[in-house]
């Protein structure tokens, strides 16, 4: 962990004096003051009292607002403008890191499945986190579905109803149907998975999110939403990528708890659905989804187990 996360893990718990800090960073306390400077003058209201120094007011966005309070081990590396957190990412993996979550303020070069187009106007929240889990190459679909989950249940505590389409794409359903369309719903946030790995374990592996979340829906595409046009207010992006780093890190520590999850809050199964698949197209009732990350689809012909595809939501299943 580096100095500055060290140090905000310590001024979070409480006062904390000068050379309490020295002695737990591992610095001098010229190196301390230097630190604390810096995080003023990045936002933050640092009060120095009898007791030590002590946080009262935190920024409302930025990488060491992210890290201050962040109950997950990732290292975080913000820009204001990036051109993709993906692209980023893999850069870091490249050079061997691991752990680092990469937050742009605002993307411009940003992409989604298929290589589609992902619009990323300034409020959105863009971030890839890299990771190296100890799994087999075929067993990294589960990491998707877990951003997915991690990224839908912030997306809830934010006060949005947020779900799943299969595999990852996180979804608001139409609030008197259920559904809207094709797309199961209008699309609140992609997902975009990228990895390296030999034939039995993967490298690195880099989780792209990005979450229309303060932006309003006339910056965005027709069948798309925001966070902040389904809550009828701006949210806490701060919280937001905090529960939703977080959330990730226990499913990724806990890989059996992930389809459970994503169970809960699928809006894909129970419907009938069109799968378009490298193989050919899959269509019948969705009925479950196996490790690591498989829809199951009741067609007339018997169950097929799809790993991978477009899906598109026919109607609900009668």
């Amino acid at each position: 962990m580096d100095t500055r996360r060290a140090l905000l893990d310590a001024l979070e718990e409480g006062p904390v004096s000068g050379p309490a800090l020295a002695d737990r960073l591992g610095v001098s306390r010229a190196a301390v003051w230097k630190q604390v400077e810096a995080l003023r003058e990045a936002g933050f209201a640092v009060e120095s009292g009898e007791e030590g120094y002590e946080v009262r007011d935190v920024p409302d966005y930025g990488g060491d607002a992210i890290a201050f309070g962040l109950k997950a081990p990732y290292e975080v590396e913000f820009h204001e403008t990036l051109g993709s957190t993906n692209d980023r990412a893999r850069e870091l993996a490249e050079g061997g890191a691991g752990g680092v979550a990469v937050v742009a303020a605002e993307q411009t070069g940003s992409r989604g499945r298929l290589d589609r187009e992902w619009v990323s106007p300034p409020g959105s929240v863009s971030l890839s986190v890299l990771v190296r889990p100890d799994l087999p190459p075929a067993h990294a679909p589960v990491i998707t579905l877990a951003a997915a989950v991690a990224t839908t249940e912030a997306a809830r505590e934010a006060g949005v109803d947020a779900a799943i389409k299969w595999p990852n794409d996180v979804l608001v359903p139409d609030p008197e149907s259920g559904e809207a369309g094709d797309r199961g719903g209008a699309k609140l946030a992609g997902i975009l998975t990228e990895m390296e790995g030999e034939a039995d374990r993967v490298n690195w592996l880099v989780v792209g999110v990005g979450v229309n979340a303060n932006v309003d829906p006339e910056a965005l595409p027709v069948d798309a939403t925001s966070l902040r046009a389904e809550a009828g207010a701006d949210v806490d992006r701060r919280a937001f990528v905090q529960r939703l780093l977080e959330r990730f890190h226990d499913l990724t520590a806990d890989p059996d708890a992930v389809l459970p999850a994503w169970r809960e809050h699928a809006a894909t199964l129970g419907r009938r659905v069109r799968v378009e698949t490298p193989g050919g197209v899959v269509e019948g009732e969705a009925v479950d989804v196996e490790f690591p990350g498989a829809l199951v689809v009741e067609t007339d012909d018997g169950r097929e187990r799809v790993l991978a595809g477009d899906c598109e939501h026919l109607r609900r299943a009668e």
